[in-house]
């Protein structure tokens, strides 16, 4: 019973010991890739051959309201539904019909 008992206690030991050895190993320290410094090419302006557009101009609330209320009536006449009616208002509210 001598035997077994201090073999219990040797294992229990060498667990001990050896569990604490594999509980947390650091990590391997990975070498940082080196910073090279991005070069950018020099920015050249662009020739602008397209006259710029004006600045649109700020309605109010009521003026965007009559003009969605014109935009439905015109949609009204022409019997627009669905997609198509969505589209024309869309286009009218922006001024293109």
């Amino acid at each position: 019973m001598k035997k077994l008992s201090c073999l219990a206690v040797a294992a229990a030991f060498t667990l001990a010991a050896a569990g604490s050895g594999f509980a947390q190993s650091p990590t391997p320290a990975v070498p940082a890739k080196p910073v090279v410094p991005a070069v950018a090419a020099p920015v050249m302006p662009k020739p602008q051959t397209v006259a710029a557009k004006p600045a649109p101009m700020k309605m109010s609330a009521d003026e965007k309201a009559a003009m969605s209320k014109k935009c439905s009536a015109d949609a009204d006449t022409k019997g627009l539904h669905g997609k198509e009616r969505e589209k024309f208002r869309n286009a009218c509210k922006k001024g293109k019909s």
